[in-house]
C-alpha cells in the first residue's frame, strides 16, 4: 500500500464526536487520519488517499458499513479495516469477517482496545509493502537467481513463445507460469493449470481434450477438454514428464497445428493457447530413456526458466518466512508473530528438501504450535528433522542447533552452549540479568558468546 501519510487512517462514521475522539487517539500515537461522514464519501477519501488503516462504522444511512468494507476491499483487498458497532450483533460480525474485515469492535471504544490494533495495523502495512503484496507480485526473492527469473518473466512474458520450466518440487513453478500469464496480453483470459501427474491415464485425453456424449461408458454429456477452456489464455502443464508417449505425439500435434477433436468426436477444433510447461524430471535423461519426445522437448523448450532450489537462495528464506507469517497472521485473524536472528539461523542452515513448499507448511505448523509472540531457535529445533541439516551451515550460523558430539569435551561445550543460548532467550538477551541468573561475571559471559561464535548484536 501506499500513501500520501504511511500512518494514514480514515475514520468513517456518521457521528463526529467520535470521529473527533478516534483522531485524538491516533494523533498520540503519531498518525495522522481524515474523517468521512458517509460510506460514499469514505470510499472517495480511500481512493485519493490510500490509508493505512480504515476505522469504518457499520450503522449509517445510506450506504452501510458492510456496503462500504465490501467496496473497500473490491479497491484493495489488503487494507486492514476495523469493523466499528454499537448494536453488534453475531450475525454482522461473522459477514464482516467473511467478507475482509480485519477487526470488529463494539463502541463505546476503549484506548486499551484501540492501541494493539494500531501497532498490527502498523505491522502488516509495512509487511505488505515490503514483500508487494498489495501489487499481486507473489514471486518472493532477491537473490541474484530470482532477479535474473524475474527480468526473465518481464522479456517473456508479452510474447506466445512456449515455455520450459525445470526445477525440484516445492520451488514454485507454477507461481512464475502465474506471473507470466498475469504479465502477458492474454491476462484477461483464462489460466488453466493441469497436474499431469495426478490425472490417470486413461482419463488425460479426455481432461485435455474433452469428449463427446457416448464416447465411452459414464460419457454421459460432451465436455469440454482443458485445450478449449484455456482458448485465448495461457495452458499450465505441470509435471509433462508424467504423461504417457502416446499423448505426448498428442500435445505435439497440437502444438504445431492449434487444432484437435474431441474423445470420440469427428469435428475438428481450432483454438489460440499458449503453452507453458513444468517438470521436476531431467527431460535430457528421460528423452535418453525413452520416456521423452525428443521432438516435443524441443518445441515446448523455446524459452527455459531453471528454478533454483530453496537451499541455494539465501537471505531469501528470511523473506519468505515474513511473507508467510504476514499472510497467515490475515488468514488466522491473529497479530503476526516474528522470528528472531537465531531462529532466522536455523532455518538458513536447513535444507528444506520440499523447497517453499515445505517452508509455507512448517510457518504454519509454527505459527499454531508456538504461542510466544516472538519465535524463538528452540521452536525451530523442535520441529525440523535433524538429518536434513548442512552440517557446514549449522557450524557457521550464531546460535544454531548444537552438534552432535563425540568426545565428552565437546558434549560438554555442546550443552554449555545451548543452555547460555536458552538464559539468553529467557532474559531477552540482556547480558547482564543474563549473568547475574547464571552465576558469572558479565566480562566472563562475554568471553563465553565470543568463543562460541555468538554475537549478541545479531539478535532481533
Amino acid at each position: 500500500m501506499t500513501g500520501i501519510d504511511s500512518r494514514l487512517a480514515l475514520i468513517i462514521d456518521d457521528e463526529a464526536k467520535i470521529r473527533d475522539a478516534l483522531a485524538g487517539i491516533l494523533e498520540d500515537e503519531g498518525w495522522s487520519s481524515c474523517q468521512a461522514a458517509s460510506g460514499l464519501q469514505g470510499i472517495e477519501l480511500f481512493k485519493k488517499n490510500r490509508p493505512q488503516l480504515v476505522l469504518l462504522d457499520v450503522w449509517m444511512e445510506g450506504f452501510d458499513g458492510i456496503q462500504t468494507l465490501q467496496e473497500l476491499k473490491t479497491i484493495d483487498q489488503d487494507v486492514p479495516v476495523v469493523i466499528m458497532s454499537g448494536h453488534a450483533n453475531i450475525e454482522t460480525a461473522v459477514k464482516a469477517t467473511r467478507i475482509g474485515a480485519f477487526e470488529f469492535l463494539e463502541k463505546p471504544l476503549s484506548i486499551d482496545k484501540i492501541l494493539p490494533l494500531l501497532n498490527h495495523a502498523s505491522q502488516i502495512s509495512e509487511s505488505s509493502e515490503k514483500l508487494n503484496l498489495s501489487s499481486g507480485q507473489n514471486l518472493i526473492g532477491d537473490c541474484a537467481a530470482m532477479d535474473q527469473i524475474k527480468r526473465q518473466i518481464k522479456l517473456v512474458a508479452h510474447r506466445n513463445a512456449w515455455v520450459l520450466i525445470t526445477g525440484e518440487n516445492g520451488t514454485g513453478k507454477e507461481v512464475v507460469a502465474r506471473q507470466i500469464h498475469e504479465q502477458s496480453t492474454r491476462r484477461e483470459k483464462a489460466f488453466i493449470a493441469v497436474n499431469c501427474a495426478a490425472i490417470p491415464e486413461d482419463l488425460i485425453e479426455s481432461e485435455l481434450f474433452g469428449h463427446n456424449k457416448g464416447a465411452f461408458t459414464n460419457a454421459v454429456a460432451t465436455k469440454q477438454g482443458r485445450f478449449e477452456m484455456a482458448h485465448e489464455g495461457t495452458l499450465f502443464l505441470d509435471e509433462i514428464a508424467d504423461m504417457s508417449l502416446k499423448t505426448q505425439a498428442k500435445i505435439l500435434r497440437i502444438l504445431q497445428e492449434q487444432k484437435f477433436e474431441r474423445v470420440g468426436g469427428t469435428e475438428t477444433i481450432e483454438v489460440d493457447v499458449r503453452v507453458i510447461a513444468a517438470t521436476n524430471k531431467d527431460l535430457k535423461t528421460e528423452i535418453a530413456e525413452g520416456r521423452f519426445r525428443e521432438d516435443l522437448f524441443y518445441r515446448l523448450n523455446v524459452v527455459p526458466f531453471a528454478l533454483p532450489p530453496l537451499r541455494e537462495r539465501g537471505n531469501d528464506i528470511a523473506l519468505l518466512s515474513e511473507y508467510f507469517l504476514l499472510t497467515l497472521s490475515k488468514e488466522m485473524n491473529e497479530p503476526m508473530k516474528v522470528m528472531s536472528s537465531e531462529a532466522l539461523a536455523v532455518l538458513r542452515a536447513y535444507l528444506w528438501p520440499g523447497n517453499i513448499r515445505e517452508l509455507r507448511n512448517f510457518i504454519e505448523r509454527l505459527c499454531i504450535l508456538t504461542p510466544e509472540q516472538k519465535i524463538g531457535r528452540n521452536s525451530i529445533l523442535d520441529l525440523l528433522p535433524k538429518e536434513n541439516f548442512d552440517p557446514e551451515g549449522v557450524e557457521t550460523v550464531a546460535g544454531s542447533m548444537p552438534s552432535v558430539a563425540t568426545t565428552l569435551k565437546q558434549a560438554k561445550t555442546d550443552f554449555e552452549r545451548t543452555f547460555i543460548l536458552d538464559k539468553l532467550e529467557e532474559h531477552q538477551w540482556n547480558i547482564t540479568k543474563t549473568a547475574e541468573a547464571i552465576g558469572v561475571e558479565r566480562s566472563n559471559l562475554h568471553k563465553k558468546l565470543k568463543g562460541f561464535g555468538i554475537d549478541p548484536k545479531l539478535r532481533s
